[in-house]
């Protein structure tokens, strides 16, 4: 046995030696980020990388594959906001990384390819042209992303305001689709396309109410009708996508009539609604929206950071 002096000299070394640390990390844990989350930055940089290779093929002269390019890119621009909601995987950095994808791949991008095919004929002046449209796709996308934490209008919730940025750039290559299906004739004129570069330019900076695909809400009954439609313009887009395009352009230009009449005709009916609730008559008249009506009747929740 120990004597009590050796006792206590033992009990005082134990209370003064360190505790060892087996498998703990020093620092706090971070959390895991699961690789479902990430999927939709992935789109994302992919739609940056296909911008890139635009510009690629544009300067090796391969203006098809460049417009192929940039239309990937639109798809996967198309993509990353539908399953960055769908797997409730929105943050503010890929808000930020989304902005700075869409200015390479529909502002900058197109802005070479064209320059590239026509716009180079006029030396300083088309350089100037299309740093013009670069630089109103940068402010569109800068006012977007200020407009995300205040709440629309009613009557503009379900429009863009001004043309998006895949959009923009799907017409800025309009003339491009003409010239690969039917020739360079006119549509690769220099001061033709001068002239359409400055319009899409400026209609992307405009407060011109645009059409915006995902605040339309299709009918139960037109579901099966919408499935079969986009199933035949894909098998148009395979076999004769450049016809296929043009009518797609001209659709849209089309439809910017109508979504202006749309949002004045849903102004006036907020602007007249006080009106009608003053009177319990007619507001006891008045029919509910329901969540099957068409464009421009009901207003869908507030703007996401995907566009």
């Amino acid at each position: 046995m120990h004597s009590p002096r050796v006792r206590v000299g033992v009990r005082m070394r134990e209370r003064t030696r360190r505790p060892r640390l087996r498998g703990r990390r020093l620092g706090p844990r971070l959390p895991h980020l699961s690789v479902n989350r990430m999927v939709p930055n992935v789109l994302t940089l992919l739609a940056l990388c296909a911008g890139m290779t635009a510009i690629r093929y544009a300067i090796s002269g391969d203006f098809t594959y460049a417009t192929f390019a940039i239309i990937a890119a639109g798809v996967c621009d198309g993509l990353d906001g539908r399953l960055a909601r769908l797997l409730k995987a929105t943050s503010p950095f890929g808000a930020e990384l989304d902005s700075l994808a869409d200015f390479i791949s529909f502002g900058v991008a197109p802005a070479a390819v064209v320059y590239l095919w026509t716009m180079s004929q006029l030396h300083s002046v088309g350089w100037a042209i299309v740093l013009f449209y670069a630089v109103c796709c940068a402010l569109r996308l800068a006012r977007f992303n200020a407009q995300l934490a205040a709440e629309p209008p009613p009557w503009r919730a379900n429009f863009f305001s001004g043309a998006p940025a895949p959009a923009g750039a799907g017409l800025l290559m309009w003339p491009m689709f003409i010239s690969f299906e039917w020739g360079d004739w006119i549509v690769r004129s220099p001061y033709l396309n001068a002239v359409w570069i400055s319009s899409v330019a400026l209609l992307m900076v405009s407060t011109i109410p645009t059409v915006s695909l995902k605040r339309i809400r299709i009918p139960n009954h037109l579901v099966i009708p919408m499935l079969l439609g986009i199933g035949v313009m894909t098998a148009f887009f395979t076999t004769a996508p450049w016809p296929t395009l043009t009518l797609v352009g001209a659709t849209y230009l089309a439809s910017i009539p109508l979504t202006v009449r749309a949002s004045y005709r849903i102004r006036r009916a907020a602007a007249a609604r006080p009106q009608d609730a003053a009177d319990p008559a007619h507001a006891a008249a008045a029919p509910l929206p329901t969540a099957a009506m068409p464009l421009g009747e009901t207003a869908p929740p507030a703007n996401e950071w995907r566009h």
